[in-house]
């Protein structure tokens, strides 16, 4: 259990992340996140047009990593046409050519 003493110290130090969270936010700086930099409620604040598939929201292209993962996951993409296929595959070279990743060829 408890001490009351920590629960006191947990409590401030809540408030205290509240308020540098809202402060960031209120200076257009992105929260600090966990381990994970992409949490669903961020996934929601971004831009389809930083999507591969704007209209479907998938495959974000917000840094090297996830364009890394939307190069290696694009053939697994499914319920798309193939005019959407080829727009987010010119979607995805432009965000690799923006993060310096190499790409040999297309995936078939």
């Amino acid at each position: 259990m408890a001490t009351t003493r920590q629960k006191t110290a947990a409590r401030r130090n809540i408030k205290k992340a509240v308020k540098v969270s809202a402060t960031r936010r209120r200076q257009g700086a992105v929260p600090k996140r966990g381990k994970h930099p992409l949490s669903s409620h961020a996934e929601g604040e971004i831009p389809s047009t930083r999507f591969a598939f704007p209209k479907e929201r998938k495959e974000p292209l917000t840094d090297a990593r996830h364009v890394r993962n939307a190069i290696a996951r694009f053939n697994q993409v499914e319920g798309v046409t193939k005019t959407e296929k080829d727009a987010a595959w010119r979607r995805i070279r432009t965000a690799a050519k923006k993060y310096g990743i190499e790409i040999s060829h297309k995936p078939s």
